[in-house]
């Protein structure tokens, strides 16, 4: 990147910047998400680093917050309350603790962890032992004074507490200046918008702006009618401690609720509490957004100083985030196994949720149209769990010229065949079923994990096999012997018999893994296993009509017809070809709604999985449910019964929360004990 590139890109994601500040912290309003937020500054730090000569006194990195609201008397503070430089990987912790090193050479570095709180910051300040006056934030160096909506929690010292210790402290420090967290608990959360809904008024995003909100209102009855508490993290006024940690155990002593916090001896010990905290992170009672990370010495801390408006000595270690800003530098068109043609964004790689994304999918046509997207353009990306990514918005503002159009093309770019886009759908689609790119996708899907589930043929296999001409069709793959594939590249004798041993174990499958291998358009896993249940042999379906196939659970006129179509004569032949080649269908146990007496406890229920377990595989579990007569679905809604919870969760269970008491009953969020005394 050139300087003049530089600075174009600086200036523009300042003025984006400071726009979304000013909504978030002036007007309390949010359009963009805070992990997008923190992307954009951490992209503008990053420059501003590189490139010191255009860092600017009105840079967002400059400055802590918006400005104080003109309703409220300013209050000026003696110390800046000073922001935190975000961090969100192991290497730049790694390179944080470098730094300090290179500042301060001889200094044994012991760091204190605590939790970072997602609330809204104040300052307060006790005069003689009681609770003079609070502000908040506001630009760093001048706050609001919300001192009367502050003495309505009841979590503030209104005194601090009358121990002797405490009395000792006080008598020698006059005034004294705590500073912490303004919080609300999700279930209070949760609760209160639902009573705002009823009303008809207005609802918060998320407890952080309903925080915000109550504290920056001018009647105190309002922020006292609303469950906010306040958690402290830090003693500004020097009382003797040397060490940020005694801070923590003081602070319990004056009347205060301290945050969770750890002494971590060097910095692996910071990234186990992290890793350990991120496990915990959606049971706790309040919102988190990652850890923060003191150098404990405070006689230290002061030494290595601030830098633009943040201490040296503290990072704030974030969560991996699941939304991003990066840039489209391409768009690819793939085909997939049944000629549906999806646009893929090639990006400037960014890291989500722990990984480094390079693609994100843009779903089709409309949805371009739609976003409004081009090459070039910075956008907002988007990953819950391990769905593949997508771009959830455009940033049109960040725009320097260059950007250009993209147009959906006419023909396949596998095979060249025109395409065609059915009435009713939004997918333009390769009608050529020897396409290529559609034979490949479908061999990739034959031996995926959920179908035959051949270990050490992956993507790459088989690309190799196919430019090889050793195989053609799914069917060949069972013709092959080891003297094919050693002569490969990478492949020695040993791998060569691993791999044909591994064909020869997949020759026996179960009916639904058997159906699902098939690749027929709109039968998934779940369908797979709802066919193998209703007609128990691929003999019975194979002559199944049209009529009988909507019989089947969850199949409608459209699944039937595409299951219809899909047995053809040519499609048949294929099937008699792969049992010739040696497959053969393992024995079924009937279906467990079809067995007396047999699991008649989880008949009819509807189980959603989000997060991983200890005990089990997510297809273990999956498979447990059905054989006790319940049924697994991908997604929450109205019908979910149960909502079974490991670690790591995604946006699964923020949905269930919703319809907590709603649909049949209400979604029930279970814990994986109980969910193992279910099955047992």
């Amino acid at each position: 990147m050139t300087k003049q590139q530089a600075k174009q890109r600086i200036d523009k994601l300042k003025k984006l910047i400071n726009h979304h500040r000013y909504l978030y912290h002036v007007l309390d309003k949010q359009e963009i998400s805070d992990e997008t937020s923190d992307s954009l500054k951490h992209e503008l730090y990053k420059l501003e680093q590189q490139f010191p000569e255009f860092i600017t006194p009105d840079s967002p990195t400059q400055r802590v917050g918006g400005e104080p609201l003109k309703e409220f008397k300013k209050v000026e503070h003696g110390i800046s309350m000073l922001s935190l430089e975000d961090i969100f990987s192991e290497k730049e912790l790694q390179d944080w603790e470098n730094y300090l090193k290179r500042l301060e050479p001889s200094a044994q570095l012991e760091y204190f962890a605590e939790l970072k709180i997602d609330g809204f910051a104040v300052a307060l300040i006790y005069k003689n032992g009681v609770f003079s006056v609070g502000a908040t934030r506001g630009d760093g160096k001048v706050g609001e004074d919300v001192t009367q909506n502050l003495k309505t929690i009841e979590s503030i010292p209104l005194k601090l507490r009358a121990t002797p210790d405490v009395a000792r402290l006080t008598s020698v420090v006059k005034q004294l200046e705590v500073r912490g967290e303004v919080y609300m608990e999700r279930a209070d959360f949760e609760k209160l918008n639902k009573e705002l809904e009823k009303k008809g008024e207005k609802t918060y995003a998320n407890p952080r702006n309903l925080a915000a909100g109550s504290i920056r209102q001018l009647d105190p009855k309002l922020a006292a009618s609303r469950p906010l508490k306040f958690l402290a993290y830090d003693i500004v006024t020097d009382m003797g401690q040397t060490k940020h940690s005694e801070e923590h155990q003081i602070l319990p002593a004056l009347g205060f609720k301290a945050g969770l916090g750890k002494i971590c001896k060097n910095l692996p010990d910071v990234l186990i509490f992290w890793q350990e905290i991120a496990k915990k992170r959606e049971n706790l009672s309040h919102q988190i957004d990652g850890i923060v990370a003191n150098v404990n010495d405070n006689h230290l801390f002061e030494r290595l100083g601030v830098v633009g408006k943040s201490p040296r000595g503290a990072r704030a270690f974030k969560f991996s985030p699941k939304q991003a800003t990066t840039r489209i530098l391409d768009i690819k068109i793939q085909v997939g196994r049944t000629g549906a043609l999806t646009p893929v964004a090639v990006l400037e790689p960014v890291e989500i949720g722990g990984t480094t994304i390079t693609r994100a999918t843009l779903h089709n046509e409309d949805e371009i149209k739609r976003l409004g997207v081009r090459i070039g353009d910075t956008v907002i990306i988007e990953r819950a769990g391990d769905v593949i990514p997508d771009v959830a918005k455009v940033l049109p503002e960040l725009r320097v010229g260059r950007e250009k159009e993209f147009h959906f093309p006419k023909t396949c770019p596998s095979c060249l065949s025109s395409l065609n886009r059915p009435l009713g759908e939004v997918v333009w689609r390769c009608p050529n079923t020897n396409c290529p790119a559609r034979k490949r996708e479908n061999l990739y899907h034959f031996v995926s994990k959920k179908a035959f589930d051949i270990e050490g043929l992956g993507p790459k296999i088989i690309d190799k096999l196919l430019d090889e001409k050793l195989i053609f069709q799914a069917v060949d793959i069972f013709t092959l012997c080891q003297g094919d594939l050693i002569p490969l590249e990478r492949f020695a004798e040993k791998s060569a018999k691993n791999l044909i041993e591994a064909i020869q174990k997949s020759k026996k499958i179960s009916l639904p893994r058997f159906i699902f291998a098939l690749g027929i358009r709109h039968v998934g896993e779940e369908t797979a296993i709802a066919m193998s249940n209703y007609f128990g042999s691929i003999d019975k379906l194979k002559m199944a009509s049209k009529e009988e196939l909507e019989k089947i659970p969850d199949v409608g006129p459209k699944v039937a017809e595409s299951i219809y179509k899909w047995f053809p004569r040519k499609n048949q032949k294929f099937i008699e070809e792969l049992f010739a080649a040696g497959i053969r269908i393992e024995s079924q146990r009937p279906a467990p709604y079809q067995t007396k007496g047999f699991g008649a406890g989880l008949k009819g229920k509807i189980f959603v999985l989000t997060g991983a377990l200890k005990t089990m595989s997510r297809d273990k579990a999956k498979e447990r449910i059905r054989l006790l007569g319940g049924n697994v679905s991908e997604s929450v809604s109205k019908m979910t019964d149960y909502l079974v919870v490991g670690e790591s969760t995604g946006s699964k269970l923020a949905k269930a929360r919703k319809l907590v008491g709603g649909g049949k009953g209400g979604v029930k969020i279970i814990k994986e004990k109980e969910f193992l005394e279910m099955l047992s």
